[in-house]
Parts: structure tokens; C-alpha cells; sequence
């Protein structure tokens, strides 16, 4: 089985609280780390599974147990011309030549502070775009689509695992097949 990483957004627990590690151990998350930034608690996981969607819907199980409230999963599906140089383990200029259109066509457009100076991109659609042009993996493009749909999913419905679990299940597999 492989080790899928991803991380896992946490509110509800008070940083002062001293049982927190075990609560989250005794909940079965005893392959994640865990730290506090930014008033939420930070859930890391080195979770190993058959598949990125199994880690995913396990995992979140395993959070709900614990009594926290899931906000979200990261990294996050916005990006910056920054952030998708860093994912795709290109360089910030090759990035932005692509976003000019200065190599290759049809770079997604922006999906968020389009009118801003520091507009944002759905990473899904830049992941596909890179996909297409031999410059990320598949795999890649399926983990940025499971956690964009993961946060969907928890933005819509109470956060129950076996809601989340029966809500994902399906839609996560096909992904990983597309």
C-alpha cells in the first residue's frame, strides 16, 4: 500500500487542552501530526491506504470521531502563479510564460481576484492543463480533484462520517479512475 499526504483542517479544540494528542490517537489518526496555527487545529497525514480517495474518506472518519469540526482539507484548490510553479515543480517563470501564453495556448483563466493584482486558479483546471502537456502526472490531477471535491462535500453536509463517507465513496473512485 502506498502513503498518501494530505492535510486536514480542524476547529474546536482549545490549544491550552492537554489530551488533544491522545484524543486524535484513540480516534485512529495516529499517522498524523498535529499542531496548532492560526486558531485552528493542523492534521497531517501520512496515511497509508490503497487509494488517495480510501486515505481521504478514512481519515475524515477517524476527525469526526474526535469530536472536531472539519473546515477543510488543504492545499487548498486556489493557487497562485507561485503556488502552481511549486506543485508542478516548474519555475515561477515558466509559469508565468504560460499564463502570457508565451508557451502554449489555452492557459485556464483565472477563477478568483480575477480584478485583483494577485488573481487565483482553480488548480484542478491548471493541474488538467499541465496534464495535457506532459508536465504533471495523473495522479496529481486526480488528488487535486479529490481534494477540491472532499471540501465540497464539506461545505455542503453535516459532518456525520457515515454521510461524508456515503457522499464521497462513489464520487472519489471515479476520479481516481477518470
Amino acid at each position: 500500500m502506498k502513503v498518501h499526504e494530505f492535510t486536514i483542517i480542524v476547529s474546536g479544540f482549545h490549544p491550552d487542552r492537554d489530551d488533544i494528542a491522545n484524543i486524535f490517537f484513540e480516534a485512529g489518526c495516529d499517522d498524523a501530526t498535529l499542531a496548532f496555527q492560526k486558531g485552528v487545529l493542523i492534521v497531517s497525514f501520512d496515511r497509508e491506504a490503497p487509494s488517495f480517495s480510501s486515505a481521504v474518506i478514512s481519515a475524515v472518519e477517524n476527525v469526526v470521531a474526535t469530536g472536531g469540526k472539519i473546515e477543510r482539507f488543504e492545499p487548498d484548490h486556489l493557487v497562485s502563479l507561485s503556488d502552481i510553479a511549486k506543485r508542478a515543480g516548474l519555475s515561477r517563470g515558466a509559469i508565468t510564460n504560460y499564463h502570457n501564453g508565451d508557451r502554449g495556448e489555452n492557459f485556464p483563466p483565472p477563477a478568483a481576484r480575477v480584478t485583483s493584482e494577485s488573481p487565483l486558479w482553480d488548480w484542478c483546471e491548471v493541474a488538467t492543463w499541465l496534464h495535457n502537456r506532459r508536465q504533471l502526472s495523473l495522479e496529481e490531477v486526480v488528488h487535486a480533484r479529490i481534494v477540491k471535491e472532499a471540501n465540497l462535500v464539506i461545505s455542503n453536509c453535516e459532518m456525520k462520517p457515515d454521510h461524508f463517507a456515503g457522499r464521497m465513496e462513489e464520487r472519489l473512485r471515479v476520479l481516481e479512475v477518470a
